[in-house]
């Protein structure tokens, strides 16, 4: 059997009009329809002025990720976490598309984030059901470092600067230096200052 363009446009179309009537069927009536996602700005560029995409952090302990920009939208996510970086990826008005350490994408209102500098230490290597890992933060930056405490990974560390190799922290009251490949919240050989 072959199947040329018009047979897989036409079954496409009967695809489409059995799911539209099961929808509505399921629903019991007519949906209303979730509103349309506008375009938002196109990478590299920003309504704001700052550069796309870049990090930054959110600034209470309850901000609600929604599926477009604006109060319309449901809720897709809540996040607890005041401090946890996130990764801003577009902006529409007042609101930014983010993404999260775990890939998760959203839009958040621009008044819950803030512009500083946090990252998650090394949240790959957190497993569901293993032991979580322990990452050392130095008196200095070099292997050779004296270890100032060692930290699970997963934890938020509050950035101070970061040359491209390594990144000066503090984590609760120690401070001290992570490389920076161990911290999704700064990019790979990004200088902070």
């Amino acid at each position: 059997m072959r199947v040329t363009g018009r047979g897989i446009a036409q079954g496409a179309a009967c695809v489409a009009l059995v799911l539209c009537w099961a929808g509505t069927a399921l629903a019991g009536g007519a949906e209303t329809p979730a509103p349309a996602v506008p375009a938002a700005t196109p990478p590299g560029t920003s309504t704001s002025g700052l550069p796309l995409p870049r990090f930054v952090s959110l600034k209470a302990d309850r901000v609600n990720l929604r599926a477009g920009p604006g109060t319309d939208y449901p809720t897709s996510w809540v996040y607890r976490r005041a401090g946890l970086p996130v990764e801003v990826l577009s902006e529409f008005e007042a609101w930014r598309q983010v993404r999260d350490s775990e890939g998760a994408t959203g839009w958040v209102l621009q008044s819950l984030l803030s512009g500083r500098r946090t990252a998650l230490v090394t949240p790959w290597d957190v497993k569901a059901g293993a032991p979580v890992p322990q990452v050392p933060v130095r008196n200095s930056d070099s292997e050779r470092g004296r270890t100032v405490v060692v930290v699970e990974a997963g934890v938020i560390a509050n950035i101070h600067s970061c040359d491209g190799r390594w990144c000066s922290v503090t984590v609760d009251r120690f401070r001290g230096y992570m490389p920076q490949k161990q911290l999704w919240g700064v990019y790979e050989n990004e200088i902070v200052k």
